[in-house]
Order: C-alpha cells, then structure tokens, then sequence
C-alpha cells in the first residue's frame, strides 16, 4: 500500500510551525550561548589580571575560552539538528513515525 505524499493544508501549517518553533528555539539557544560565554570570558580575564597576568596574557589564553568551545560542541549539534542534517531522527524516520501513527489513528476508528 503506497501512502499519498500530498498533505492537507491545516497538515502543512502544522509541519511549518512546528519548522518555525525549531529554528525560533536555535537562535535564542544561540543568544545565550553568546551572551552567558562573553560574560564568563570577561569575569575569567579580569581574574587573570587581578591575579597579575597582563590584559593580553589573560585575554589569550584558552583556559578562559574553553566553556565556549564544549558549550559549542551543543551548539553545533544543534545546527545540525535544526537545518536539516540529522543522525538518528533523519526525515524518513520522521516520515514512517507519521505513517506509523496516522495509521494507528484509522485503525481505532
């Protein structure tokens, strides 16, 4: 049995907020991310200096950067997740769930 790929209009606004909804979620993910790092990273360097390091030594140095990067690591993921590369949860495991489920709904009918 071949399922139709044509989807009523109330299904496809469904499906665009739901789109919409993930992006909205990245980019506020983002904010913070950007926000809450570069205050750390500020709060890490002028440990540094008050602990006798120079401007220069401190803002160079990893240690005060390193947040940044396994915070990305999520970030990164996430970007992956949202824009469309998926590893476990790809589109056609999206579309058998949805077959999976509309099914289940016409056999309780």
């Amino acid at each position: 049995m071949i399922m139709e790929k044509e989807f009523t209009q109330e299904q496809k606004y469904i499906l665009a907020r739901k789109r919409v909804e993930k992006i909205s979620k990245f980019y506020k993910h983002l904010l913070v991310y950007v926000i809450i790092n570069t205050f750390l990273s500020a709060i890490f360097i002028a440990g540094d200096v008050n602990d006798g390091d120079t401007f220069i030594e401190a803002f160079t140095d990893y240690h005060n950067y390193k947040i940044w990067m396994f915070w990305g690591i999520g970030i990164f993921l996430q970007v992956l997740n949202t824009f469309g590369i998926n590893f476990i949860f790809n589109k056609k495991w999206e579309q058998q769930k949805i077959k999976k489920y509309m099914n289940e709904q016409n056999n309780i009918k």
